[in-house]
């Protein structure tokens, strides 16, 4: 994301900037080997006396001192580029920036110049950036996935507890309609054999009417006979 700021109040910034930024950091030429190699001239061991008398503690003496303007900076990542101006001078410094450490100050007099550089800078920075923000993503897509598998794996285990309890369910309730039909079976003869024994009683029953009635009717007609 690039922040452009113009005429801005630089004390927040350049104080963010003092917090961090490395004094044993060296100003590299376009043309020298550490400047091709950006590792290399961020970790490169530095000299205190040419520290002392480097282009990069010259505009640390001055942000310290609030003496230049921060006009224009831009991030991207973990690095950035800043363009600063000192008024009395007229003079411009061109800062390339890792985190909070300085990599290369560039000063001139220029405008046209000094836009120049800061926008090779720019460049640089998202060039160098993009190592880093393809890791932010790939981090940030490695978490969501991560989510998105134990979400699954959730609802798969839930899906397993389910058929595992549908399963015991059916098994339970076969047992139990076996047991009914076997119940029922049961009683059904029961009930078979009840049906006979009342149809047996009942047929002793009117055996018994049957005979009972003979002996009315035998009683009945001796009596006629007498009464003659």
């Amino acid at each position: 994301m690039r922040v452009n700021v113009r005429n801005a109040a630089h004390g927040v910034v350049l104080g963010l900037f003092m917090t961090g930024l490395s004094v044993n950091a060296l100003a590299q030429s376009a043309a020298s080997p550490a400047a091709s190699n950006p590792v290399s001239a961020l970790n490169a061991p530095a000299n205190a006396a040419t520290t002392a008398n480097s282009t990069i503690s010259e505009l640390q003496q001055l942000m310290q001192s609030q003496g230049v303007s921060e006009l224009r900076t831009t991030y991207n990542g973990n690095y950035g580029s800043s363009l600063l101006f000192k008024p009395d001078s007229r003079t411009y410094y061109v800062a390339l920036f890792q985190q909070k450490n300085f990599w290369r100050v560039v000063k001139t007099m220029s405008d046209g110049q000094a836009e120049q550089t800061y926008k090779n800078f720019v460049g640089q920075t998202e060039k160098l950036a993009e190592v880093d923000i393809r890791r932010i993503k790939l981090e940030a897509d490695k978490h969501y996935t991560e989510q998105l598998i134990a979400k699954q794996e959730s609802r798969l285990l839930a899906l397993q507890n389910d058929l595992t309890v549908q399963q015991q369910q059916e098994q339970s309730v076969s047992a139990q309609q076996e047991q009914a039909r076997q119940q029922a079976q049961a009683l059904s003869g029961k009930q078979q054999s009840a049906n006979n024994q009342l149809a047996a009683l009942q047929d002793r029953i009117r055996a018994l009417e049957a005979q009972q009635l003979t002996l009315d009717d035998a009683k009945t007609a001796g009596g006629k006979k007498r009464l003659k």
